[in-house]
């Protein structure tokens, strides 16, 4: 494991090949991964296998793939530091994705929240993928020999299943897995819907493309959702849990610019509602363009992207590969 330097950790995170990338992803998540690079032996990969348990265009689905990773170079991951690879072009995940079946019970799968969830969001297609979902999760971490992995509550479930089966396999054949620690990640913002601020912005808002900015929107998209934003009756700028809409965009204004809410009052509190709009969208339109330049200049180089693809897979590979001879000795396979 040559690429990690000898005195950092490993980090492990993956994410959903959905194509263009909104503020909310950006700004509560993406953020922090960069910052990570810092401290950790980062590894990142766009989880396509995990997407195949939803039916899609072939054609459609490669196109986001490429625009992820495009996306995930312009926020500002760096494939020469970390390693940033396609979960498709490692063949040891399916691999160890199989065995780890073998460690898994019935009834710890049976438990998984998120396949209940997601059964129910598909129910004419609930296959067997939504449900053996966390065992491959699992082979994505282990292989890596992963000392922490950066995750929401929504997934510890999940982490503490890889860490179970991590166990299991290891009291039966010897230590081979590294067992993995949560990483309680440094807290991101928490951006919200523009027409719906109770809930967190996501592609799947009933309150449509108006309630989400996108990271490759132009200025004038970005400033005219911004101005359509909701507030309140009200018409004092404040930050607190009765002015939701208000309070998202202060969280917009202090996230982009990278200061305290604190910070934030002090220079916008005395504005009207116009005014705060107004500045948040300069901000934001101020932010987005060097990494909506990134992104054009990445996905325009083609050649450029697949030969990243393909060295940090090889990176990746090479090092699946050496826990993989571990897992086939410590089974007596061929």
């Amino acid at each position: 494991m040559a690429w990690a330097s000898s005195n950092k950790q490993i980090i492990y995170s993956g994410i959903q090949p959905t194509g263009v990338v909104h503020l909310g992803n950006y700004l509560g998540a993406l953020s922090n991964w960069v910052h990570l690079q810092t401290d950790y032996s980062c590894i990142y990969c766009i989880v396509d296998l995990h997407a195949l348990t939803v039916r899609m265009d072939s054609a459609e689905f490669s196109k986001k793939c490429r625009e992820t990773f495009a996306m995930l170079i312009a926020v500002g991951i760096d494939p020469a530091r970390s390693i940033l690879y396609m979960q498709s072009q490692v063949a040891a995940h399916s691999e160890l994705a199989w065995i780890l079946n073998c460690y898994t019970y019935m009834g710890e799968l049976n438990r998984m929240t998120q396949y209940k969830e997601k059964s129910q969001k598909n129910e004419d297609n609930i296959n067997a993928g939504l449900f053996t979902y966390p065992v491959l999760q699992a082979a994505d971490i282990l292989l890596y020999k992963t000392n922490f992995v950066p995750i929401g509550e929504d997934q510890r479930q999940h982490l503490e299943l890889s860490r179970d089966v991590a166990e299991r396999f290891n009291n039966v054949h010897g230590g081979v897995f590294v067992v993995p620690d949560i990483l309680i990640p440094r807290i991101g913002a928490r951006i919200k819907s523009l027409q719906d601020p109770e809930k967190k912005m996501s592609k799947s808002d009933k309150g449509g493309e108006g309630s989400i900015v996108y990271l490759t929107d132009e200025p004038d998209v970005i400033r005219s959702k911004i101005k359509k934003a909701v507030t309140d009756s009200d018409s004092k700028v404040s930050y607190s849990s009765d002015k939701p809409g208000v309070s998202n965009l202060l969280d917009i204004y202090a996230a982009v610019k990278r200061i305290s809410i604190e910070e934030t009052l002090a220079a916008l509190g005395s504005c009207s509602y116009g005014a705060l709009k107004e500045a948040v969208a300069e901000a934001a339109v101020a932010a987005l363009e060097p990494i909506k330049q990134r992104y054009a200049a990445a996905l325009s180089n083609k050649i450029q992207l697949e030969s990243t693809m393909r060295t940090n897979a090889g990176r990746a590979q090479a090092i699946a590969s050496g826990t993989m001879i571990q897992v086939r000795n410590k089974l007596g396979l061929l």
